[in-house]
């Protein structure tokens, strides 16, 4: 089961490309997402990186896909869902990244900093920041959640509310 999933995952990703150097952060405050880009930077073959590297870049923190941009996100993304599929990922929580905020129904969901954000909501955020994948993508994605579902760590609650409420829909080709 799990090399069919690795390799579903691998052809769904297949034709993303690297999103350039200029192109890695998705924040310009603090120091970590500048250390995410130095330490990305060149990084060109997601198939090539050691999943150790993955799971405490930047320098321990394990952080990183915290301050991707969302092409960065989209093109290293399969890079940790098979690091991950391996047991290979210690300090971080993938599943959470796919799944947090997601659960919620969007009108469930709360405003994340009403002075700085408005009425952005962390669905709205979610929604947003994964919109990059495609269909195949989402598919793919799904499929991993329902394997991290079978882990006697994952939570279980969170993970199937968000295939209910973003990407078995998603999968589909409906946009939510």
């Amino acid at each position: 089961m799990t090399d069919l999933l690795k390799s579903k995952i691998a052809q769904a990703f297949s034709d993303v490309e690297y999103p350039g150097d200029w192109c890695l952060k998705g924040s310009m405050e603090g120091d970590e997402p500048y250390r995410v880009e130095k330490e990305f930077k060149g990084k060109t073959d997601w198939r090539v990186l050691d999943p150790e590297f993955l799971d405490r870049a930047p320098g321990g923190l394990g952080s990183a896909l915290s301050f991707f941009s969302d092409e960065a996100f989209r093109f290293y993304l399969p890079a940790y869902l098979l690091a991950d599929i391996d047991g290979k990922l210690e300090f971080c929580d993938l599943a959470y990244r796919l799944t947090g905020q997601l659960e919620k129904k969007p009108e469930e969901s709360g405003v994340i900093n009403r002075k700085r954000y408005g009425d952005r909501t962390w669905w709205d955020y979610m929604t947003f920041r994964l919109s990059v994948f495609s269909r195949e993508q989402c598919s793919a994605i799904a499929e991993y959640l329902r394997f991290k579902l079978e882990s006697p760590d994952s939570n279980k609650f969170v993970i199937e509310k968000a295939l209910e409420h973003y990407w078995d829909p998603r999968a589909k080709g409906i946009k939510v």
